[in-house]
């Protein structure tokens, strides 16, 4: 019986890791093949390597990102390798990890088996460059200069919105101009009725310096469409940003204050810290290093800069509640947090990166209590995440097409988001529940904004209107349009 017994034993054990040895055999990726390019001229270092590293690499290896210690944002970089020692042998790809690890021919397999893999051109790309001797550009990559001008006539989104924290204004973009509407108290007729309040339009901001290209008066206030903006936490500052520029207007006077210039293409996203004392902005060529610039608010200079810390454009950002920390996000699918340096001129370091988003990921922010944090993307989700553990608490459905943006309410875990459905909803970030809808969007929402105490929301829409809410109960009170763009007499007013 003993004998029986220790045999079925041995029988079982065996069974038992054949099976696994037949999983794991499930879990191996095939090497990606290469191919003949019947390639007439030799490979080109920035035509042909450097966009395959851009897409697939540099989010992992550039910049203030260099796992296994491995940084590919120069050439020599490149063939230097990291950890693991040299990565390219020149003349011999057959002996260079670099290409042995992205054609899947040796562990560990790069990129990741949960990213996107090289294609059998990418490979054969890779190997042609170093058996050809991984040779160097012959030049640096020289960047064309990019001249915007006035956009046309009839293109008027409202990419940006912005309510004052007191809630009693709202400024807008429409196509290249910033507008302000104020709530305005209607004394009653009668004695004894009570005083109505109505948004009404209240004044356009212009840059009377501003110029075109040719030299003539922009007449607006900026020359590009405007792509951001953001209160200061006292109401005093706006800010405005576009293509390669932001400018710091008084919102009092309606003045121009100050222009920042020098960004690198749009600025997609601004967010002043609690203090007001910083502001952040982000932006970046597409395909490119995602830009972060942060700075000191009263002296407009730099005070810090994240280099490649995204390996796209940056959508958003957001200072947390106690300004230590900053929030980011971008079209490479993150979400990641930096923590801020002590001293101007010091480089904010990496902490967490969250990865879930399966699209751009377009917006980011904290919940009050700096725990939590909520994110919103193309893939049409809002994801909420736990700070502290680095991981996803649970996915936000809703939104039948991409989620534009998300700010929260004050210091609340709600929030409010707006999509390209043509809807903006208000969520809790605490256990995930869609508190209410605003309706009356006709078409493309790109912003929203709220008043810190949630009576105000606003939206800014593709249609040209900015939309304001009651934000306790989703009332539309005011579909705004500045004087020139209000419907004649006899046309139906936009709703």
């Amino acid at each position: 019986m003993r004998r029986i017994a220790a045999f079925a034993l041995c029988v079982l054990v065996a069974s038992s890791y054949a099976q696994e040895k037949k999983e794991e055999k499930k879990e191996e990726f095939p090497p990606i093949p290469t191919v003949d390019l019947k390639l007439k001229d030799a490979v080109d270092y920035n035509k042909d390597v450097l966009p395959i590293f851009e897409n697939k690499c540099f989010v992992c290896h550039s910049g203030s990102v260099t796992e296994g210690k491995y940084d590919m944002g120069t050439h020599d970089k490149v063939l230097k390798g990291g950890k693991r020692g040299a990565a390219v042998v020149p003349g011999k790809s057959g002996e260079s990890n670099l290409f042995l690890f992205c054609s899947r021919q040796k562990k560990p397999m790069m990129p990741p088996k949960t990213e996107e893999p090289l294609n059998s051109k990418e490979v054969s790309l890779l190997k042609e460059w170093i058996d050809q001797g991984a040779k160097a550009p012959d030049k640096m990559k020289v960047k064309e200069k990019i001249v915007v001008n006035l956009p046309p006539a009839l293109v008027k989104p409202v990419r940006a919105v912005a309510v004052a924290p007191d809630g009693k204004l709202v400024a807008a973009s429409r196509g290249n101009q910033v507008h302000l509407f104020q709530l305005k108290t209607i004394p009653a007729e009668k004695k004894g009725d009570k005083d109505k309040q109505e948004w009404t339009y209240s004044k356009s901001l212009f840059d009377e310096k501003l110029k075109t290209p040719d030299g003539k008066a922009a007449k607006a206030a900026h020359i590009s469409l405007v792509e951001s903006m953001a209160f200061s936490p006292d109401g005093k500052l706006l800010l405005t940003g576009s293509y390669g520029e932001l400018t710091v207007w008084n919102v009092e006077k309606a003045e121009p204050t100050k222009r920042i210039d020098g960004f690198a293409d749009r600025v997609c996203t601004i967010a002043f810290s609690a203090d007001g004392k910083k502001f952040v902005t982000g932006g970046g060529v597409p395909t490119e290093d995602g830009e972060i610039k942060i700075f000191d608010t009263e002296s407009g200079k730099l005070f810090a800069e994240v280099v490649a810390g995204h390996s796209d454009t940056v959508f958003g950002a957001a200072f947390s509640p106690d300004g230590k920390l900053l929030a980011t996000c971008g079209a490479d699918k993150f979400v990641k947090v930096w923590e801020l340096p002590a001293a101007a001129g010091q480089a904010p370091k990496l902490v967490k990166s969250f990865e879930g988003h399966t699209h751009h990921v377009m917006g980011v922010g904290w919940t009050p209590d700096g725990k939590k944090l909520a994110s919103c993307g193309a893939d049409n989700f809002v994801k909420v995440w736990d700070y502290e553990k680095g991981e996803k608490i649970r996915d936000m459905q809703g939104h039948q097409k991409q989620v534009t943006s998300l700010v929260f309410v004050g210091k609340t875990p709600q929030f409010v988001t707006g999509s390209g459905d043509a809807s903006v909803r208000m969520w809790n970030a605490d256990n995930g529940g869609n508190v209410r809808s605003f309706p009356g969007a006709a078409d493309f929402v790109y912003a929203v904004s709220a008043s810190p105490d949630g009576t105000v929301v606003a939206s800014g829409c593709e249609d040209g209107v900015v939309r304001v809410y009651n934000g306790t109960n989703g009332t539309l009170l005011k579909a705004a349009l500045p004087p020139d763009a209000e419907p004649k007499k006899d046309e139906p007013k936009k709703k």
